[in-house]
């Protein structure tokens, strides 16, 4: 792949697309917005995890994490293949607004399950997939759920530790049950194939991402055990998370299995190198979640209450990296806690790294997110899907913080030669932070979908930290014209784009 050239994204979740159906989709909505970001010049549509979601609904915690989510086969598609009838897709109708997962897991399953009953088995392309084997350790699990229930190593000792007799046994018997999870991935994969290859038609390239951790009561963990630092009975003995810091007295206790690096090595990596590989092919960019723990990570005890007591342990660091040929595809998240190591790990693997606006203006001028400090080999955001939106920011400020930042602001502003007026509110200065983003050195510059409209945070995506209320955000409707049309113009005013 050809190194980055100066170009620009947006970042928007498929589950964020607007729809009839209770959350985004593979369908038309996907298809018209991949069109207008091409109309408009931007380059890129980045995405969180397209995974299927676990605890909490986070595409950071899924039950595989080479699955796709059922909830994003669309379901006129399916229609359209004479799985569904006219009267499915109405029953399947939800109210618009935020993802409401917990209406979404009563109803939306019962329509595949309709769709599974009409899908022809013996189909060649379908028996070539189960054959293939990508989706095996997912639907053995899935089907344990469905028969078991609860977390894998409460499952009965043939299954939980994979016994090969009890096994085969186990899929035979539940033979219907394990071939409809097999149907979902192979749904998910023909229509995600099909809206990536039109992407690419029209020059959009996608950008995905890939959490560093799994889930602990994951297809993950259950089908490698021993490349997990786990005790003989399948629970975590050490699990991940980050040390005290300014925000948070006692750390962050994840919670996640930490990987056994030494057994990853004595395998040459293989489970990571084709975790990567998949990724690659399934994406064009992939970012890397929580990149800093590749070079060292912190570990906790299982059974402690909080983070404070943690280490720091060496990561798999380059090694992870060789016989890749990776570095031009990837962007490393190397936001937080950031050593020297975590750099030199970023120089050898080539990799862009993330400078965030949203954390520029401390009255730093050394700080490395402000605009002058921005290097080339980056990608630079206005935020993330983590932080507030940009709006949202400016409001929380009482108005004698809010000068102080809008000075600092201006000051950037200036010393980049941005021409652009401020305003007294949010409005101007959210316009301000696109520009920034845009006329930085970063070679590519993505801008969320909510601080391309300027929404607050009621937009908001995540708040770290918190199990309830997140990845709920949809759009009421796509961009506007006059939106994508003012993304054009600054994306010819700031070069990142030779003709639109």
């Amino acid at each position: 792949m050809k190194k980055l050239k100066r170009e620009a994204g947006v970042l928007c979740h498929i589950s964020s697309l607007p729809g009839k159906y209770g959350i985004g989709s593979f369908g038309k909505e996907a298809y018209k917005f991949a069109k207008k970001l091409a109309r408009s010049g931007v380059k890129y549509w980045q995405l969180l995890p397209l995974v299927q979601t676990g605890y909490g609904d986070s595409p950071y915690s899924s039950v595989s994490c080479g699955s796709g989510n059922p909830y994003f086969i669309d379901l006129p598609l399916l229609k359209k293949q004479g799985l569904l009838s006219s009267a499915d897709l109405k029953g399947a109708e939800m109210p618009c607004g935020s993802v409401d997962y917990g209406a979404l897991s009563e109803s939306r399953y019962a329509v595949l399950r309709k769709a599974f009953s009409n899908f022809f088995f013996d189909d060649p392309d379908f028996r070539a997939f189960v054959k293939g084997g990508s989706a095996e350790d997912y639907a053995l699990f899935m089907t344990a759920k469905t028969v078991y229930g609860g977390r894998f190593v409460d499952w009965e000792m043939g299954i939980k530790f994979r016994n090969p007799t009890v096994m085969e046994t186990f899929r035979t018997e539940y033979h219907e049950e394990y071939l409809f999870w097999q149907f979902l991935q192979y749904e998910f994969r023909l229509q995600w194939g099909a809206l990536k290859r039109y992407c690419n038609r029209l020059g959009v390239k996608i950008i995905g991402d890939i959490p560093l951790y799994v889930a602990g009561d994951s297809a993950d963990v259950w089908a490698n055990p021993e490349l997990f630092k786990l005790d003989k009975n399948l629970n975590p003995v050490k699990v991940a998370g980050v040390p005290p810091d300014y925000f948070s007295e006692s750390g962050q206790l994840w919670g996640n299995p930490v990987y056994d690096w030494k057994a990853h090595e004595a395998q040459d990596f293989a489970w990571w190198k084709k975790r990567l590989t998949e990724a690659l092919e399934t994406y064009d960019v992939v970012r890397i979640d929580h990149f800093r723990g590749l070079d060292r990570y912190y570990e906790i005890s299982a059974d402690a209450k909080n983070a404070v007591n943690g280490k720091w342990q060496d990561g798999p660091k380059e090694k992870l990296f060789e016989g890749l040929n990776c570095g031009e595809s990837v962007i490393a998240e190397d936001l937080g806690l950031i050593d020297e190591g975590v750099r030199a790990l970023l120089e050898k693997t080539g990799f862009s790294g993330m400078k965030v606006l949203l954390f520029a203006f401390d009255g730093n001028p050394d700080n490395a997110f402000l605009p002058k400090n921005i290097t080339e080999n980056s990608v630079c955001y206005t935020g993330t899907h983590d932080n507030d939106t940009v709006a949202g920011y400016v409001q929380s400020f009482e108005t004698e913080d809010f000068i102080i930042f809008r000075s600092r602001v201006a000051a950037a502003l200036a010393e980049e030669d941005i021409l652009v007026s401020l305003g007294e509110g949010e409005k101007g200065v959210c316009d301000a932070f696109l520009r920034m983003a845009l006329a930085s050195k970063a070679r590519l510059a993505i801008l969320p979908v909510q601080d391309l409209l300027g929404l607050g945070n009621e937009s908001r995506m995540n708040i770290p930290g918190t199990q309830y209320g997140n990845w709920m955000f949809r759009l009421k409707k796509l961009p506007s014209a006059v939106a994508m049309k003012k993304l054009k113009k600054y994306i010819r005013i700031y070069g990142r784009i030779e003709r639109v």
